[in-house]
């Protein structure tokens, strides 16, 4: 069975406003969203008013807004992030009633814990939901929130960031696969880190930290370490990569950096994953077909 995938994408189309509107007239899927009729005249308001294709800056306002995608890039629901001080809030919301029961309300979360803790340097995320919503309640509890409060109609759940790192190194976060990186790696992309924008390179922080680290000796030979070439499926398309930190990159001779969409997507995997990842712009599925150099491989341990 396929595990569930979903992506966030932070750009909002009219498109995407027109679809809005259609689940929030499901009183099923609003029965539970406190802000339902506020949100829906919001959305009204914006597609009558505003003649743009793009509507990202105006679903912004107060918070962050993610539409939740399928690894068919079929739109199924949403998130939004709002931050206070350190804390930030997260509400979900799978707007097609067909897709409910096939747990993507769980890949939406760990999506939106990715963003809250690494893109928003979050210390603890809130999820306010009501007493009957058995399925948003499973969902949290599910991807390791704790219950913090509650009231007679709402229980309020909690990810500290420092649990969710935690879980997140025991390999407790549910991913499609292991990955693997060396001691050397790690400390050099770490290093990397610092000098980028959070926002840019929060999937390759995340990567690093779910990790399972190695010492170059012990680190398998089929698995793409820095400075691999490596033979790849993307989508239909085969191709052959080289692994490379941002200053030896050139896209022309098949160098990616390990902070571009592909780079980032195939570090740590070995021969035989297969995976779905979102680039910019779309999903695409990414087989490792083959590794065809490997530097620990050839006793190369500093490159």
């Amino acid at each position: 069975m396929t595990k569930p995938f979903i992506s966030l994408c932070p750009e909002i189309t009219r498109a995407d406003a027109l679809t809005l509107m259609d689940w929030l007239e499901d009183e099923c899927v609003t029965r539970y969203l406190s802000d339902s009729r506020h949100v829906s005249r919001f959305i009204e308001d914006v597609i009558g008013r505003v003649q743009l294709p793009v509507l990202t800056h105006l679903f912004n306002q107060g918070g962050r807004f993610f539409m939740a995608y399928d690894r068919h890039d079929v739109p199924v629901g949403f998130v939004r992030l709002v931050k206070t001080g350190r804390d930030c809030e997260m509400v979900l919301v799978i707007g097609n009633r067909d897709n409910w029961g096939r747990k993507l309300g769980a890949s939406a979360i760990r999506e939106g814990m990715k963003l809250a803790f690494f893109e928003m340097r979050a210390d603890k995320l809130i999820a306010k939901i009501h007493m009957e919503n058995t399925r948003s309640l499973k969902a949290f509890e599910h991807c390791g929130f704790l219950l913090e409060s509650q009231t007679p109609t709402l229980k309020s759940f909690a990810m500290s960031a420092e649990r969710y790192l935690r879980l997140l190194r025991e390999g407790a976060a549910n991913h499609a696969a292991d990955i693997h990186i060396t001691e050397f790696d790690k400390e050099r992309l770490t290093s990397l880190l610092v000098f980028e924008h959070p926002s840019a390179v929060f999937e390759l922080e995340h990567e690093i930290e779910r990790a399972i680290v190695v010492e170059p000796r012990q680190v398998p030979q089929n698995v793409v370490t820095m400075n691999s070439r490596t033979l790849l499926q993307l989508d239909d398309e085969e191709m052959e990569v080289a692994l490379v930190y941002p200053e030896d990159a050139d896209d022309s001779a098949g160098k990616l950096s390990v902070c571009s969409d592909i780079g980032t997507a195939i570090l740590g995997y070995k021969v035989g994953d297969a995976f779905d990842w979102r680039m910019t712009n779309r999903t695409r599925h990414i087989q490792i077909r083959k590794v065809l150099y490997q530097p620990e491989a050839a006793g190369h341990f500093h490159l």
